[in-house]
Formats: C-alpha cells, sequence, structure tokens
C-alpha cells in the first residue's frame, strides 16, 4: 500500500487555512470533472481529489494525518500505519464513515475506515450534547490489574485564522480488570456540551493495547515466546517464569522441540471469560566460544546419530 501526500494532490501548503483548501479543490473539479474534463485520466483524477478534500477539509481526518505525517513517509513508499497512530485523538460522533472509505484507496480505508464499534450512539435530539470518541492505547498490565490512568485527549479544531490546531484537555480514567482491545469504556456526560440546558453527550474510549517487548496478544489470549535449554527440552524441566499476572511453574515436556505451545488456561486477558496464556518454547543452544564448548558439541556429533535433515522435504 502506497502513502498518499493529500497535499500534493491538492496543490495546497501543509499549513493551508480552511478556505484555501476549499478553492483549492473546487480549481481541481473543474479540471478533472468527468463531465466537462477532457483529460485521458480525469476519473482517477477526480477520486484522488475527492478522498483529498474529504481529508483535508475535515479537521478531525486532518489533524489524525497531519500526526501520521510526522513520520517521514514519502509519498508513493511502501506504507503501514504504525499502531496507535491515531490514538488520543477525540472526535465527534461515530467516526469515520465506512461507507465512504470504500469509495477511496486502500489508503484512506486502512486510516479512516473503522469508525467505532457497538456502543456508541448519536444524542436523540439536537439539543443534547454531541457523542465524542478517542482510541486510546494501554499497557497489557493495566488489564491484568485494573489501574487509573491520567489521558491527555487532543481535540481537533479551526482557529479564526481557519487553520487545524489542536486543544489538550486532562482527565483520569479508571481502566477495569480485564479490559480487551476493542473494549469501549464509557464517561457518561464527558462529551460535547449540550443546548439549552440538555445534557452532555459522553465520551466514548475504544482500548487498544500498545506493542509489548515480551507478549503477543490475539483477542483475549496472550502468547509469549519460551527460551529453554536443550537439556530442558530433551529431558524435561520444571521452571519458574514471570508472567503478566506474577509468576507460574511451568513443566516442559520431555523431547520438547522449538514452536510446541504450553497452554496456561485461563492465565490470559482476565475478562469474565479470560483468555488462555501460550507458551511458545524456543530451544535456545549454548554457544561454541571455547575449547570445551567445542569439544562438548564435536563429542555429540560423533556419538549421536542425529541427522536434522532426514526428512523427507527438509
Amino acid at each position: 500500500m502506497e502513502f498518499k501526500d493529500y497535499y500534493k494532490t491538492l496543490g495546497v501548503s501543509r499549513d493551508a487555512t480552511a478556505e484555501e483548501i476549499k478553492k483549492s479543490f473546487r480549481r481541481q473539479a473543474r479540471k478533472y470533472h468527468p463531465d466537462v474534463s477532457k483529460e485521458t485520466d480525469a476519473e482517477h483524477k477526480m477520486k484522488e481529489v475527492n478522498e483529498a478534500y474529504a481529508v483535508l477539509s475535515d479537521p478531525e481526518k486532518r489533524a489524525a494525518y497531519d500526526q501520521l505525517g510526522q513520520g517521514g513517509f514519502q509519498p508513493g513508499s511502501d506504507f503501514q500505519p504504525p499502531p496507535g497512530w491515531d490514538s488520543n485523538f477525540e472526535f465527534r460522533g461515530r467516526g469515520f464513515n465506512g461507507a465512504q472509505a470504500a469509495d477511496f484507496s486502500d489508503f484512506f480505508a486502512e486510516l479512516f475506515g473503522g469508525g467505532m464499534g457497538a456502543g456508541t450512539r448519536q444524542a436523540h435530539h439536537s439539543r443534547r450534547g454531541e457523542d465524542h470518541h478517542a482510541k486510546i492505547m494501554l499497557d497489557l498490565e493495566d488489564s491484568y490489574h485494573g489501574t487509573t490512568r491520567s489521558l491527555t485527549l487532543r481535540m481537533p479544531k479551526l482557529d479564526d485564522q481557519g487553520r487545524t490546531v489542536l486543544a489538550e484537555h486532562t482527565l483520569n480514567v479508571r481502566i477495569p480488570k480485564g479490559v480487551h482491545a476493542g473494549q469501549v469504556i464509557r464517561l457518561a456526560g464527558q462529551g460535547g456540551p449540550g443546548h439549552a440546558g440538555e445534557a452532555a453527550g459522553d465520551l466514548f474510549l475504544e482500548v487498544h493495547f500498545k506493542p509489548h517487548s515480551r507478549y503477543r496478544i490475539e483477542n483475549k489470549d496472550v502468547y509469549a515466546s519460551l527460551p529453554v535449554a536443550p537439556w530442558e527440552a530433551m529431558l524435561g524441566a520444571t521452571i519458574k517464569i514471570p508472567v503478566p499476572d506474577g509468576q507460574v511453574e511451568v513443566r516442559v515436556p520431555e523431547n520438547s522441540q522449538s514452536g510446541r505451545k504450553l497452554r496456561l488456561k485461563g492465565r490470559g486477558i482476565p475478562a469474565a471469560t479470560p483468555g488462555d496464556l501460550y507458551l511458545v518454547l524456543e530451544v535456545v543452544l549454548p554457544p561454541a566460544t571455547g575449547e570445551k564448548e567445542r569439544a562438548f558439541y564435536q563429542t555429540m556429533a560423533q556419538e549421536l546419530a542425529f541427522n536434522p535433515r532426514q526428512n523427507p522435504g527438509v
């Protein structure tokens, strides 16, 4: 998937005002609209212009896109959005429109085609405050223990000159034990203000986990690599290891190979229906850096009738 430079597509600078963006879009639309344009690729160009305008004309999409652009991606370069690229942005309503994303490129759909899941709601009438939403990134350990986090959210808006600025506000949020990726935490009355004395909207926080140096998360299951010595793998062993909620003793069965999974039932995300913790064995060989170690390996080579490539196709 290629990174798209929407500013280049519309022919505006990165600090362009909303009015400048609108004028440039109208100029490009007159040039490439299929009903009037004589350009051979007018339809494709018009789609690109519409996509760029859909992002840059929306203060919230534009702010998130600008944040992503700070990563130094070049137009046309191979692109994959980094984890949490759009976290801690507070948006109005339900988020980005998936139906709209389907009309545009894979790049647009990857960034803006998700939207919020079930749980958000719109105002019953125009006087009630608008619901807001944001994605937040938590540590895996927060789910195991529960905690209170101080979160700073950024709300994109237009200033008096028509440029996008970010207004920040900080709130303390109780993170319940067992929260899992994709779960939505509702903060009643923390959304947009109501009108004429009506109630404020709600703020919905969609939970995601930060990349972890040791653990990988799939739904409510947690995976970790477990390094073992060759004799532990072949002879079996009981070893004590740290896990997100403390320490456990694990029995490594005899004749285990790298890649074997040990399942610790119920030791994954501690939700109402807890996930499992999977330990993936990784047999680690001692280095042969000295004479004693080299002699040991030479003895193994001579006395063990072992060929790791004896299976057909290996």
